[in-house]
């Protein structure tokens, strides 16, 4: 088959072991790191990008703070002259008995698969919302939020009916958690600072509150402290952004956005940001699945009735953690972790050593609302709010980005919006044609 990839490379005259990780975020990128210095291993990645992306900051694409290669880096470069190589293609379906995998540009052959996919946004069942909303995922999400909104305050500074440009204007962001509440801070600053110098028409409509935040649940960032909770929904109220608990979406026909509770808001944008789920893989049994479609695996990462396949990552459900029965948070920390954990029992695997079981170390978790403001769980007992959660946001998200050009390119953006208040990265581009090789 056109792809296949089944040869062994030796070392020292011995077979290596092929290792294939399906998905290159945090959670492969740590594994393959880790074991990307160990000979005795052959290691191929496989994505259906060329390139590895920061999550965490997506949202800044998408409203136009950062350009899309401030956060990405390719592939090929980043593993270069390393035991590492890449393959390019989506994962059609998993052989187990054949220790192969069929992707949609070939085959692969492996010894230990890794799956590392991550998830895809949870639309809860509503068709309507999957086709209508903008989802918050991917850095094609993060580009088709910004083109998409761009383009429709543009048509907003050229219509001359007060409703429609009512509905251009307006936007809901569904979900009170990081990325709704991080969206909602950039679309408040926005609105304050950027609309009204580069849209004087559509000044009048500047002081109407069209901002909203919605979410299911009591509190925004229902994770954190009441300390951080109290600062944001206080922080976001006084940058006018109309919050709303206890509201879930019903749905959402690209006109006006419904809610469970009868009411509603006429809008053409809704930012979905509202919760992920799990993707099911062909070959894998049902029963290897378990909340949010997430894989069973055990505390060394190996799928439930499997030896030689493993999940990390948000795809992963650890059984054997006492203190997250529900699985661990889906967050960044937790896969970056998982991701060396399993490179360490890899290699002690193939030394006969002890493996060591998965324990999670939770360093904290934050959340930035806008200029000088954000909240940071640092444990228990030391929370931070305002400009020094601020400083320390800033300083962990670019210490965490993949590599010294993305962390200089991304300050230098940061410092030249922070001081004029403007950026330079709202242009509209779509492709007219797509062309697949």
């Amino acid at each position: 088959m056109k792809g296949s990839r089944n040869f062994a490379p030796k070392y020292d005259g011995v077979p290596k072991k092929k290792i294939v990780v399906i998905g290159g975020g945090f959670a492969g990128i740590n594994l393959i790191r880790s074991l990307s210095g160990s000979k005795e291993f052959s290691i191929t990645l496989v994505d259906k990008n060329n390139y590895n992306f920061f999550p965490p900051l997506i949202y800044q694409v998408a409203t136009g703070y950062l350009e899309p290669s401030s956060i990405s880096f390719p592939f090929r470069k980043l593993f270069r002259k390393k035991n590492v190589s890449f393959f390019n293609g989506e994962l059609i379906t998993v052989i187990p008995h054949e220790n192969k995998v069929v992707l949609s540009t070939g085959e692969l052959a492996y010894d230990h698969l890794v799956l590392a996919t991550g998830t895809v946004p949870n639309y809860f069942g509503m068709d309507n919302i999957r086709t209508n909303a903008i989802p918050m995922k991917t850095i094609d999400d993060a580009l088709n939020m910004r083109n998409t909104f761009l383009q429709r305050v543009e048509r907003a500074s050229r219509t001359e009916d007060e409703s429609e440009k009512k509905k251009l204007l307006s936007v809901v962001i569904a979900g009170g958690g990081p990325t709704g509440v991080e969206v909602a801070g950039m679309f408040a600053e926005m609105k304050r600072s950027i609309l009204p110098r580069e849209y004087p028409e559509l000044a009048h409509f500047m002081d109407i509150p069209n901002i909203y935040l919605v979410d299911g649940l009591e509190t925004l960032l229902s994770p954190m402290s009441e300390q951080s909770q109290k600062y944001t929904l206080k922080s976001l109220t006084e940058m006018g952004v109309i919050i709303r608990l206890n509201t879930q979406v019903a749905d959402f026909n690209g006109d006006c956005v419904s809610f469970k509770d009868g009411s509603s808001i006429d809008t053409h944008n809704l930012v979905w940001a509202a919760g992920v789920t799990g993707t099911e893989f062909p070959g894998i049994p049902e029963t290897c699945y378990g909340r949010g479609r997430r894989l069973i695996v055990d505390g060394y990462s190996k799928v439930k009735g499997f030896s030689n396949i493993y999940a990390i990552g948000d795809i992963a459900l650890v059984s054997s953690d006492a203190h997250y029965v529900n699985g661990h948070p889906q967050v960044a920390q937790v896969a970056m972790q998982q991701g060396v954990n399993l490179g360490l029992n890899l290699k002690n695997t193939l030394k006969n050593r002890p493996l060591a079981p998965f324990s999670y170390k939770d360093k904290g978790s934050m959340a930035i609302i806008g200029r000088n403001k954000a909240v940071a769980d640092l444990s228990s007992k030391i929370q931070l709010k305002g400009f020094i959660a601020w400083l320390l946001w800033i300083f962990v998200h670019v210490m965490s980005l993949i590599n010294y050009r993305n962390r200089v390119r991304t300050l230098f953006n940061w410092s030249g919006s922070y001081f004029t208040g403007d950026q330079s990265f709202r242009l509209i581009i779509r492709p007219q044609k797509e062309q697949q090789e």
